[in-house]
């Protein structure tokens, strides 16, 4: 999640950081219709359910909301349609493959404009279990409690 110059942040699964273990990240491209550009510029989007299927040597971005635009006709998109994603073959065909071995999916990360263009994280992640969840609150509470007794005791 490096910030980028030019990188205009949509939408981010912040619950994907919590219900996965992520592997590799990757930046994809989206095809959009006009209508879902416009929604994505005015901050409209969810990717809480959303995921990645591979269909055919290509990729699908399925379960993302987009709202329809307020101000579009009856030229407006869907809501959750699929998406199509913009990937070399080989990556697809390596993404795939992972995705085939039990427990693991792609999930999509963020949601951003970089120089003008719709673009999205994606991530190979392996599902969590109930303790692996409590462990990595555990974990960031205690970093929190440890960073605020650091600066009360430098202050």
């Amino acid at each position: 999640m490096t910030s980028e110059p030019g990188r205009v942040v949509v939408a981010t699964n912040r619950k994907a950081r919590h219900e996965y273990h992520l592997d590799a990240t990757l930046e994809a491209g989206l095809v959009l219709t006009g209508t879902e550009v416009k929604a994505l510029r005015a901050g409209m989007a969810s990717l809480v359910d959303g995921w990645v299927s591979f269909d055919g040597g290509e990729a699908w971005l399925e379960g993302v909301h987009i709202p329809e635009y307020v101000q579009g006709t009856w030229t407006n998109h869907a809501p959750r349609r699929k998406r199509k994603l913009l990937l070399h073959k080989d990556q697809i065909r390596k993404w795939a493959a992972k995705v085939n071995e039990a427990g693991t999916t792609v999930v999509p990360l963020q949601l951003y404009f970089l120089g003008g263009r719709a673009k999205i994280e994606i991530a190979l992640a392996r599902g969590k279990r109930e303790w692996d969840k409590r462990q990595t609150l555990r974990e960031r509470q205690d970093n929190l409690e440890a960073r605020r007794a650091m600066r009360s005791r430098t202050a």
